[in-house]
């Protein structure tokens, strides 16, 4: 299809692009840079690339580049492999959410997202293994990233930070995750993790918006996995626009933990890597007066041919240590499902 020859050949120009593809849409989006600049984000309308704390907030604007659009056709699905890690971090890993239960039990603070990376030996094709990824995950919003200051990235998120159009909005509580099964049973932890969410985001926005809608949690699948999910609505005042909104969302409890200032700290001091582009969020910036974004959960970087998959998990003073490093393997399989060997 011609819209991937012009990816390959854009990376290979080393051009900054972005291809995104919205939850149960079928048309692709191209949006070309004409520059390699790192362009900050000030509020102008594009697509918007965000570090999950600090780094360079980065924006590909619609005005001065090019973007196009057209319908996906049927993707010849490539076959896929089970890449191996490079190393087991299991009691790293292990070790690290004691710590987070710990924290919590001692009074630091309620809940705490913890995260890892997966780093893969074997090379991928990039071209193929996006194509793999947008014909898996049909309901995700599915995006490949590139800058040549900044890397690429491409990932099948599940999760919208926030959907804006015109003064009405709309975001979700999502949280608590297990492997998708007919019968889903939650726990008292996963209940609990998710409505701490939910609990954050009213408090943050109740007073500034009107017509406040809270829907009760249900289950949701996100490819083999199966989450709980709020949905919350209002309409914003005139007072409270779309960027204070986004800053009193971002990060959210389901990426970070709760106090934030507190959990925010616990990571940075104790994660021992920068999640960079991970857990920061997505999406169309002001697009004909809508604004779409979504949280960069299931991604993969590539780096100099390396593959490091960033996976997560929600940590409480019910957490097991074990159960947690199992659910960030069962996170990873939605990225490791799709990769597709570069051939040579």
């Amino acid at each position: 299809m011609q819209v991937f020859e012009e990816i390959q050949a854009l990376f290979s120009q080393q051009k900054s692009f972005v291809c995104y593809v919205k939850p149960n849409e079928n048309v692709w989006n191209l949006l070309v840079q004409q520059n390699d600049e790192i362009i900050d984000f000030i509020c102008q309308a594009g697509f918007v690339f965000m570090p999950f704390h600090k780094g360079n907030q980065v924006i590909i604007p619609f005005e001065g580049n090019t973007f196009s659009q057209g319908n996906l056709e049927n993707l010849e699905k490539k076959s896929t492999e089970n890449f191996t890690s490079e190393s087991n971090q299991k009691e790293a890993f292990e070790d690290l959410v004691s710590k987070g239960v710990l924290a919590i039990q001692q009074g630091q603070f309620d809940k705490v997202v913890l995260s890892r990376k997966i780093v893969l030996k074997e090379q991928i094709s990039i071209i193929e293994t996006f194509q793999s990824l947008i014909s898996t995950y049909p309901t995700a919003f599915r995006y490949l990233f590139f800058h040549p200051k900044i890397g690429l990235w491409m990932g099948a998120t599940p999760e919208q930070l926030v959907k804006i159009n015109q003064n009405q909005f709309e975001t979700v509580a999502l949280a608590g995750t297990q492997l998708y099964s007919e019968n889903v049973i939650w726990a008292t932890k996963e209940i609990e993790e998710q409505q701490f969410v939910t609990d954050y985001i009213v408090t943050k926005v109740k007073d500034k918006i009107n017509n406040l809608i809270v829907s009760d949690a249900k289950t949701v699948k996100a490819g083999n996995l199966a989450h709980l999910k709020s949905f919350i609505s209002g309409e914003l005042t005139p007072d409270f626009q779309a960027n204070d909104l986004i800053k009193a969302l971002h990060p959210t409890p389901a990426v970070c933990g709760l106090p934030k200032v507190q959990a925010i700290d616990f990571i940075l001091k104790n994660e021992g890597y920068n999640r960079k582009y991970y857990a920061g969020f997505l999406g169309e910036y002001n697009k004909d007066n809508q604004t779409d974004l979504f949280v960069n959960l299931r991604c993969l970087e590539v780096e100099n041919d390396v593959v490091t998959i960033y996976v997560g998990c929600g940590i409480t003073k019910d957490s097991n240590p074990e159960k947690e490093f199992i659910e960030t393997e069962n996170k990873s399989m939605t990225m490791r499902n799709i990769l597709v060997s570069k051939t040579f």
